[in-house]
């Protein structure tokens, strides 16, 4: 996957094995993005008031059928927390209701669900799911166990941020769906890392990132919500398309999308980062990516001896969470690890536990995850 180096940006004097923080654009897409931009400056009304709504539903309808969905049923969000927020808000939930996760969530989603539940008298329950998960019965016999009769919600990931899990989520949204309660899927690592089609997964709504492994630029992400679900959603920015009155407008679109002046090119420039991975056979160079990321959990275990957070390689894709010994300074192993070594990999306390996520993108190599090995084997062995 050596030749992929050359169509990022990247610092060519880091070692980035942190793909799943912030992503990273091609430059392909980058000059895409720009060029959106600059045709923004040069006639910004007729970009926005003659153009918008024009653009961003080729846009809308190149991601949904990317999605294997319908261009009504999902708008542009900047980001997945963006996504979750529109939703949290918008649900009537009060004193006695009940929103079910796991301990596994986003720290921003976390943050948002406690800050409404707060607000607005309702239950924030984060489920423990431990860990390995050995199979999609087990983690819904798990799940199951916090969900009681004032369920009314249930969110939770698809692909884990601090434990690079995929979650079984089509099963939970099927059973969910049979008791009445809704479900809302935090996709922020899914597209681009693994297939996604929201009509299998069936839940009533779905947010993810673009700027990730998708590869798009910072700043777009999109929000999907079922017909049936779409009059549940406020807009959560109140602005022109609210009231909206255009011949075959859909509110949850206007509702959405309209939120005055803002750039919207990182929207506009997610068909060609679609195309671009098209382009280069990205299913193979996920699966590549897959062998490395393999590669990398096996030989860190190898240097700590500690056991793996996965029953079997089909629990993760290309970013991989590895336990370090609980003794581990690990700002100290980060500043090392970068100020020395110039390797950007994060590492995080979750659940008592200390855990290092390597992401591999396209870019990376064997000698990437090499590097980090020989640098971790020297820390740690010291």
């Amino acid at each position: 996957m050596n030749y992929l180096r050359s169509q990022f940006l990247l610092d060519p004097t880091v070692t980035f094995l942190n793909h799943g923080s912030f992503g990273a654009t091609t430059k392909p897409v980058f000059d895409v993005y720009q060029a959106w931009q600059r045709e923004l400056e040069r006639q910004p009304v007729e970009f926005l008031d003659r153009r918008f709504r024009e653009r961003m539903a080729v846009s809308r309808t190149a991601l949904a059928e990317y999605f294997g969905t319908g261009a009504d049923n999902l708008v542009y969000v900047t980001n997945a927390t963006v996504g979750v927020n529109t939703v949290a808000r918008s649900l009537n939930l009060g004193p006695g209701d009940e929103v079910l996760a796991t301990d596994h969530e986003y720290g921003a989603c976390d943050r948002t669900w406690r800050f409404l539940s707060q607000k607005q008298g309702f239950s924030y329950i984060n489920q423990s799911i431990s860990l390995p998960i050995i199979s999609a019965e087990n983690f819904l016999e798990q799940l199951w166990q916090g969900v009681t009769a004032r369920t009314k919600v249930i969110f939770l990931s698809h692909i884990t941020s601090p434990t690079a899990i995929i979650f079984p989520v089509a099963e939970v949204c099927r059973r969910a769906r049979a008791q009445g309660i809704l479900t809302l899927v935090d996709g922020a690592h899914v597209p681009g890392q693994i297939p996604l089609n929201l009509e299998e997964i069936d839940a009533d709504f779905y947010t993810g990132n673009l700027h990730k492994w998708l590869c798009a630029p910072k700043g777009a992400g999109f929000l999907y919500a079922q017909p049936e679900v779409q009059h549940l959603l406020e807009p959560l920015v109140v602005s022109w398309g609210y009231e909206a009155e255009a011949p075959g407008s859909s509110p949850f679109v206007d509702y959405q999308e309209w939120q005055g002046t803002r750039d919207i090119a990182a929207f506009l420039s997610v068909p060609a980062a679609i195309e671009f991975q098209r382009e280069q056979a990205w299913n193979w160079v996920q699966a590549g990516c897959h062998v490395l990321a393999l590669k990398a959990e096996a030989h860190i275990r190898e240097i700590t001896g500690l056991p793996s957070l996965y029953v079997n390689e089909d629990w993760f894709a290309q970013m991989v969470s590895v336990m370090l010994p609980l003794e581990t300074d690990i700002l100290a192993l980060k500043k090392y690890l970068y100020e020395e070594r110039r390797i950007e990999v994060p590492l995080m306390v979750w659940n008592g536990k200390k855990l290092i996520r390597v992401s591999i993108q396209g870019y990376n190599s064997r000698e990437d995850v090499d590097a980090l090995i020989t640098a971790l084997g020297a820390w740690l062995g010291g």
